[in-house]
């Protein structure tokens, strides 16, 4: 094993009553890639914040090549050789790329004129020497999520970083990308830089780490070679239980179409067509996936679907009913479920009590309603059997929505929506931010109502979900579904090359907004 140039000794860090790292010891080698594993709230990020300046440990020791060293800010850690690519990148879209990657350490020629020609051509031997492909004159703004990443790189060869902690690199990138990110990333380990990836993405770990440290209430819980790991004993290790990661599918037996979408056309919130002339349908007892790298127009999409704004063109059917210009009430009562992909804006009342959560969509109705007055009772009656049913934690259904777990959270969702009679289940990002253990419960939910001849919707950016779950995908690319497919007649590699635009019949093209146009009418 090649020498040691981290070492984290008894980090422990609390908030209050909380302890979010508990005496943690971590040690990374020259030209490592260490995988940080764990579920949301474990402590990973807490742990690397504390590595990187931004919080100060309550107790431990920090050791750089043998030194122990005292990181009070970020420009400690950055002098230490210490660099981080946050999972929100922090960049300024209206600055060049080599205004960004100066901005802080600034290089001046005379009379304080910064020197932007000389960064641009240390941008440009670092773009090459590490195969980065960025242009130091490019605006940010107009770059894609993907070569925005490249640049957070750049920003920490640039300080001369030799440890490089990624948080979550993969979140916001197409499968395409994420490939070039690990090429990237080799290439970086091959010039003897070290890096710490954190993730919660067991097969990305398995792809591109050398070692795994597996964190779970802020205490690590297991350690091993990435050679000698197992998918199913890291994801227990995970969640401290067993996890059946294997998701069985029975044969399509798709029925009649429950949802109709007849060439769609939607503004987003700067009333620009976010969702140009979309067009898809979804049948009982099938899950239509649509697949795409978030920003695409999904959000916007799913909006309009449950009444929450209007398209300005096109159609919209639920069980042959139009429903275009419907409110989000009819919607619900013609047999919707809504999972919302964000469930603590748009899912939840964080400070009303998990019961009161459990009959938002019907706190009108018998018999949670007589003549305009509230029925505690009633409300109390069915909060406790959907928390027995659905294994909402704590059995507590008068606790505040806010102290639960964002799984829990999840389930309280889940159980609102699914405890009524339902014809069709529109689930955005579903599992996003969910532990593995919450993960295996959502999709199996899916599937089971799938086979009970439920139409599934499923909105997700993360493809292997998509390829497991649905029956049919559509890929959406700039506001456009660009093709649709049956799932078990296309790889995910494809699918993935979709989402960046690729066009399939000529892969070194991208598609073109005329060609987008084309493709949806």
């Amino acid at each position: 094993m090649s020498e040691i140039v981290l070492e984290l000794r008894g980090i422990t860090k609390s908030f209050g009553n909380f302890k979010a790292n508990d005496n943690i010891n971590i040690t990374l080698h020259k030209g490592e890639i260490l995988a940080l594993l764990g579920e949301n709230g474990a402590g990973k990020t807490t742990l690397m914040n504390v590595l990187y300046g931004l919080y100060k440990p309550d107790q431990g020791e920090i050791y750089i090549n043998g030194q122990k060293v005292n990181i009070q800010s970020p420009l400690d850690a950055i002098n230490a050789g210490i660099g981080m690519v946050h999972q929100h990148f922090m960049l300024i879209p209206v600055f060049t790329v080599t205004e960004n990657v100066m901005l802080g350490n600034e290089q001046v020629k005379y009379l304080d004129v910064l020197d932007r020609a000389d960064t641009a051509t240390r941008i440009r031997k670092l773009s090459d020497a590490y195969k980065l492909q960025i242009n130091p004159d490019a605006l940010v703004g107009d770059l894609s999520v993907g070569l925005q990443q490249r640049i957070e790189i750049i920003k920490l060869l640039y300080r001369d970083a030799d440890i490089l902690i990624m948080d979550e690199p993969s979140a916001v990138l197409t499968p395409k990308e994420v490939g070039e990110l690990f090429l990237t990333v080799r290439s970086l380990v091959e010039e003897g830089k070290s890096i710490i990836f954190i993730t919660h993405k067991l097969r990305e770990v398995m792809e591109i780490s050398n070692r795994i440290c597996v964190i779970r209430a802020g205490k690590v819980v297991g350690e091993a070679l990435t050679k000698d790991a197992d998918v199913n004993r890291l994801a227990a290790l995970m969640v401290g239980r067993p996890v059946d990661m294997n998701l069985t599918k029975s044969p399509l037996r798709a029925g009649k179409k429950v949802l109709e979408v007849e060439n769609v056309s939607i503004l987003g919130r700067q009333q620009k067509a976010e969702v140009n002339r979309v067009s898809f349908d979804v049948r009982e007892g099938e899950i239509f996936g649509i697949a795409g790298v978030q920003g695409n127009g999904q959000t916007e999409l799913v909006r309009a679907l449950v009444g929450l704004i209007h398209p300005i063109e096109g159609r919209i059917k639920l069980l042959g009913e139009d429903i275009t210009k419907a409110s989000p009430r009819r919607i619900t009562e013609l047999g919707t479920a809504h999972i919302p992909e964000d469930r603590q804006a748009d899912g939840l009342v964080l400070q009303s009590e998990v019961s009161d959560n459990l009959i938002l969509n019907r706190y009108y109705l018998p018999p949670f309603a007589k003549k305009h007055l509230i029925q505690t009772n009633a409300i109390n009656q069915n909060a406790a059997k959907l928390v027995e049913s659905y294994d909402i934690r704590p059995r507590n259904p008068h606790v505040p929505v806010a102290k639960l777990s964002g799984g829990n959270q999840q389930k309280v969702i889940i159980a609102r929506e699914l405890s009524r009679p339902i014809k069709l289940v529109i689930a955005a990002q579903p599992t996003r931010g969910l532990d593995v253990g919450s993960i295996e419960y959502t999709q199996k939910r899916l599937l089971q109502l799938r086979d009970e001849g439920c139409a599934v919707l499923l909105v997700s950016t993360e493809l292997d979900e998509i390829m497991q779950l649905s029956d049919r995908v559509g890929v959406m690319y700039r506001g456009s579904v660009i093709a649709i497919h049956n799932t078990s007649e296309i790889v995910k590699e494809d699918v993935g090359l979709l989402m960046a635009g690729v066009d399939l019949t000529n892969p070194q093209k991208v598609l073109t907004s005329q060609q987008l146009v084309d493709k949806s009418v």
